[in-house]
């Protein structure tokens, strides 16, 4: 973990910034009824959020050619509705107004698609506090977490550095699930985990801080990128 200030603070979107619990779900459900695959249990669902959604259809055992279509059909909803069914939870404006005050850069990485991120981010509002908004293509060959956050540290202006090569200084990523933490632990950056998202409590002893609220998160990114600006 660096201990130089933090000059840029990467977001993550579902579960981070916004409540698309809703919208996602429902395309998941949609999904796998166009391709006649029962609907899981509830501790499947309960993983669905975060993770890339063709791998989530993989993970239930459906060929290739279910898979295609499943993703297909999510894609269909989430475009028609699906991404409106989502809301921004509260004090997360607040939480980037400060850092807008003290002069931190901020970009998003997230493995939602990113047409829908950007339309989502621009729908509330926020799109306009970060620098860039990077997520997963189109064609699914851009999906990982550690994938997002280096397109997000290129488009910025930051080269990504693995673990291996000493990892990449001065950044902090803001998520809510152990994909986070591990997608960004793969170029050697630290990571909050919200507690207001979808991840689950084991999965936040392998991030560097937890918090609670937003005002907890405005506090302790202070902490973290003071004399940054």
């Amino acid at each position: 973990m660096s201990t130089t200030a933090v000059d840029l603070v990467l977001f993550d979107l579902d579960g981070t910034l916004t409540d698309s619990a809703p919208g996602i779900l429902a395309g998941f459900d949609h999904a796998l009824a166009t391709v006649g695959s029962p609907p899981p249990g509830d501790d499947v669902r309960a993983h669905v959020i975060g993770p890339p959604m063709i791998d989530t259809f993989r993970s239930l055992g459906l060929d290739e050619d279910r898979v295609e279509r499943a993703r297909a059909a999510y894609t269909e909803y989430y475009d028609s509705r699906g991404w409106s069914e989502n809301r921004v939870y509260e004090g997360i404006v607040d939480v980037l107004d400060a850092l807008v005050a003290a002069g931190v850069p901020m970009a998003v990485a997230t493995s939602k698609n990113e047409r829908f991120a950007r339309r989502i981010l621009e729908h509330f509002g926020l799109a306009d506090y970060f620098r860039f908004i990077a997520g997963a293509s189109d064609d699914g060959s851009r999906r990982s977490k550690a994938d997002v956050v280096a397109r997000a540290l290129e488009q910025v202006g930051r080269p990504a550095r693995s673990t291996a090569d000493g990892g990449t200084a001065s950044v902090v990523m803001v998520g809510d699930r152990d994909h986070d933490v591990f997608g960004a632990g793969h170029w050697g950056i630290p990571v909050v985990l919200v507690r207001w998202g979808y991840g689950f409590e084991s999965e936040h002893d392998a991030a560097s801080w937890s918090v609670g609220s937003a005002a907890e998160l405005t506090t302790l990114l202070s902490s973290l990128t003071t004399d940054a600006a």
